[in-house]
């Protein structure tokens, strides 16, 4: 009785004559279903049914068509914030778009002078050569940014607190007009930082600040109040708006102040509000600053110019030490305390702080 040969090996084919053996088997006999094939085709032949049999084996094993179009059918949308466009590419129906939701008020269909653009990318260059410059981070409950220089270019890891691993990685020029991210963590935290910190790095020239401040909107102007985290802006806000008929709010955290080319201070609503859903795409004249202090009695005054240069100063965001950066915040926060009055108020949180600062800022 005959033996059975081996059994091939599960998940494999049991092909005894392979196509390319087949064709090979065929050029050798110089003869193809009765055609004569010369000698001299079969090697690039042969080569050619070769290549193809590994390329379909890679398509099946890599779903090789699911990956062209992760890398090539990628989207791009431009959006516009205090008349700075910007650019965001990502890959088409990547969950990632769902936190794009507040940047819907600002898009636009023009790319044409982008102020900077992002693309998100599945890897980063190896970039243990990279330098520390700096880490950022103003409380344990607070984002970690660490900036480091790398070849050339800017390599920013941040972290969603001062203890917890890196989230995000960003690449980018040293003017932050172009840049690559990769997301390791929470998409809302990754994205909107990204963006938060090439907006206000790439326009930091432009006359532009992007402020950490709480806004209310009253009569057609608009009122910035400042302060360090936890001394009250959006408690203050909300003051005016339950107290002070027809106030409304216009941004509770990341609002962006702009001098206009007549030397107008306007402040602008932005994707970035913190806690407080509240994404309006617009815009109104400053009617004055006002730097909050936690307090047992209320009292307002208008502060020196040196004292509002101060306020400002301490509530913008930009990294000091970047010499053209820093040149381009100093310039335009002169124009802004020249232009707008500041105030200091130290306030409980009760309705007769909102009334007594209200009052006298209006006059």
């Amino acid at each position: 009785m005959k033996t059975m040969g081996a059994v091939p090996h599960m998940g494999q084919a049991a092909v005894s004559n392979p196509p390319v053996k087949r064709a090979i088997n065929m050029l050798r006999n110089r003869e193809c279903r009765g055609l004569s094939v010369d000698r001299r085709l079969a090697f690039p032949l042969v080569s050619f049914l070769f290549f193809i049999s590994k390329f379909l084996i890679f398509v099946q094993k890599y779903d090789f068509l699911a990956y062209l179009c992760t890398k090539f059918n990628s989207m791009k949308r431009v959006y516009q914030v205090a008349g700075h466009r910007f650019a965001v590419v990502m890959p088409d129906n990547h969950l990632a778009w769902n936190e794009m939701k507040p940047y819907e008020p600002f898009l636009v269909g023009n790319d044409n002078d982008l102020a900077f653009s992002v693309e998100m990318v599945d890897e980063l260059p190896n970039t243990s050569d990279k330098q520390k410059v700096t880490v950022s981070c103003e409380a344990p409950d607070a984002a970690r940014i660490e900036l480091y220089e790398w070849q050339g270019q800017w390599l920013l890891e941040m972290a969603p607190l001062l203890e917890a691993p890196v989230r995000v990685y960003l690449i980018t020029d040293k003017a932050f007009k172009k840049g690559q991210f990769r997301v390791l963590g929470s998409m809302r935290f990754s994205i909107g930082t990204v963006l938060m910190l090439m907006f206000a790095f790439a326009t930091a020239q432009k006359d532009t600040l992007l402020m950490h401040s709480s806004v209310a909107v009253k009569d057609g102007k608009a009122y910035l109040f400042l302060g360090k985290s936890g001394t009250g802006k959006s408690t203050h806000t909300r003051l005016w708006i339950d107290n002070i008929e027809g106030c409304e709010l216009l941004n509770d955290d990341n609002p962006v102040v702009r001098v206009e080319n007549n030397g107008e201070v306007r402040v602008y609503g932005s994707p970035w509000s913190g806690k407080t859903p509240c994404y309006r795409n617009l815009d109104y004249p400053v009617g004055a600053i006002v730097d909050l202090h936690q307090a047992k009695v209320n009292r307002i005054r208008r502060q020196s110019l040196l004292e509002a240069y101060v306020s400002m100063y301490v509530s913008f965001s930009g990294y000091r030490f970047i010499k053209e950066m820093a040149d381009g915040l100093h310039a335009t926060n002169e124009k802004v305390v020249a232009a707008v009055p500041c105030y200091t108020l130290d306030c409980l949180p009760n309705a007769e702080a909102a009334c007594l600062c209200y009052n006298t800022v209006t006059q």
